[in-house]
């Protein structure tokens, strides 16, 4: 599209909607032309394909909500006869005479001597000629991983983190350019960093090829950067690691990554957390995990155990009678701390120990308990399984 087309093309006629037509109306209006001019629907017909790109290009600028204020005031300044096309030179009908090409780019003499023409203004739109200043640029997100202790997984820990990441290049301060020179504004891509490739009613954005994204163009580079504006880094910093994190979690630290360039935001920080196992503790969840051992006579008879926890006082549990071997019971509130700041359980399993070694009156009192259980076979049950019974 030239700054012509944008000033004398009438984008409202081509789709056939009012100037004071909502967003809704422009696409339903054009999804409706569309379809009908479609050259998959009109094959071999020239006219119907011209007529889609007429439609195509109107409906690019007025479903765009910044570019149709800029075409409304556009023909609005040259319908007042801010500018008028044609003419023989000055005084003829009251026009004047100009190139637009001359207008738009910004050349000197006639009407491109006010400001530079009008390419500052439609700059933007056509990417041509203007004064756009270079966008600013979000910074990198950056990875790095901890490692935690059991117990700093659980209760959460603040951690010195030690990062390498790019930073503005001191040399420069961050512009590329040797120190005493500045760089120019792209003028490929007017300072966006990207260019705008056209696909009939859609545009596609991808990094501008002459600047490499960064929507500046350094003729005379630092020595130190080499023109990237750019340096590596070092630093460390004190970072909190939430409560009740898992092990290999993933955790986004927000603006905590690379530095953005002109006045971009900060990337993000990415931090993998490893966690070193406990010799007594086990985790599921938010719950913390924990095997007791029992004596025999315990479990058989019930008692009242004491059960330790991560880090606090011991709690006590009632083992009831007859509890087998793998029973598991829960201390509640003596878990893993979870988001909302309360905490998980502290499941405690039964393990029935059996003594390897029995002497003496121990000795005479189990003989005595199996003689007097004789007749009580725990494996009956099974036999009567197998056989079906």
């Amino acid at each position: 599209m030239s700054g012509k087309d944008f000033v004398e093309k009438d984008y409202y006629k081509v789709l056939g909607v009012p100037k004071d037509a909502t967003a809704t109306e422009i696409k339903k209006t054009y999804r409706k032309l569309a379809r009908e001019f479609h050259p998959d629907a009109n094959k071999g017909d020239s006219k119907a394909e011209e007529r889609f790109k007429d439609i195509s290009e109107a409906y690019d600028v007025l479903s765009d909500e910044k570019r149709r204020k800029e075409y409304d005031e556009a023909r609005s300044l040259f319908a007042n006869g801010g500018f008028r096309a044609g003419g023989g030179g000055a005084g003829g009908n009251g026009s004047y005479s100009f190139d637009f090409g001359d207008l738009f780019s910004g050349s000197q003499g006639g009407a491109g001597q006010a400001g530079g023409g009008l390419g500052d203004v439609f700059g933007g739109l056509f990417n041509r000629g203007g004064t756009r200043q270079a966008q600013p640029r979000r910074g990198a997100d950056v990875e790095t991983e901890v490692t935690l202790s059991f117990e700093e997984a659980v209760d959460g820990a603040t951690v010195p983190l030690r990062m390498t990441s790019q930073a503005p290049c001191r040399g420069c301060n961050g512009t590329g350019a040797k120190s005493g020179t500045t760089p120019r504004v792209c003028p490929t891509c007017v300072g966006a960093g990207t260019v705008s490739r056209g696909q009939g009613a859609f545009a596609l954005s991808e990094p501008c090829k002459d600047c490499r994204g960064r929507g500046m163009i350094v003729d005379d580079p630092c020595p130190d950067c080499h023109g990237s504006g750019r340096a590596s880094s070092a630093r460390t910093m004190q970072v909190r690691i939430p409560a009740g994190v898992q092990a290999d979690q993933r955790i986004r630290l927000k603006g905590k990554g690379a530095q953005g360039e002109r006045g971009g935001q900060p990337g993000d920080l990415y931090v993998t957390v490893h966690v070193d196992p406990h010799p007594v503790f086990g985790r599921k969840g938010d719950n913390l995990t924990v095997t007791v051992p029992v004596a025999f006579p315990e479990a058989a008879l019930g008692a009242t155990i004491e059960v330790p926890t991560l880090n606090g006082p011991t709690v006590k549990l009632k083992l009831p009678p007859g509890s087998a071997n793998g029973l598991t019971m829960r201390a509640r509130g003596k878990g893993a701390t979870r988001k909302d700041g309360t905490r998980g359980d502290l499941l405690v399993t039964v393990e029935v120990v059996v003594p390897q070694h029995v002497t003496g009156d121990a000795l005479n009192a189990l003989e005595q308990y199996r003689e007097a259980t004789a007749s009580d076979d725990p494996r009956a049950a099974l036999f009567r399984a197998a056989k079906g019974a």
